[in-house]
């Protein structure tokens, strides 16, 4: 057999389950997120107390106070969204 008879040489077969598996996290920057993200749960909470309290009062509806709630609520979700991305699984 000369060396013009020979085959083509078959592509490498690749491996199953595709991508490689994520990098390990760094267990620090995960504590990080989830202080941080904790304590930006304060402020949601307080919109809530201070956006209830002002429904409730005897006072009436105070609509000073609305563009304060809606930032602290905003700023509170933030910290449910960091919570949930330093917590979840790096695969999904």
């Amino acid at each position: 057999m000369s060396h013009g008879d020979m085959p083509p040489p078959q592509p490498p077969i690749p491996e199953p389950g595709g991508l490689p598996p994520p990098p390990p996290r760094n267990g620090c920057l995960t504590a990080f997120m989830v202080v941080a993200g904790i304590i930006l749960l304060l402020p949601g909470l307080c919109a809530l107390i201070f956006g209830v309290g002002s429904l409730t009062s005897s006072g009436g509806y105070d609509s000073g106070l609305v563009p304060f709630i809606l930032v602290g609520l905003i700023v509170g979700a933030v910290g449910v969204l960091m919570i949930r991305w330093a917590i979840r699984d790096p695969r999904s």
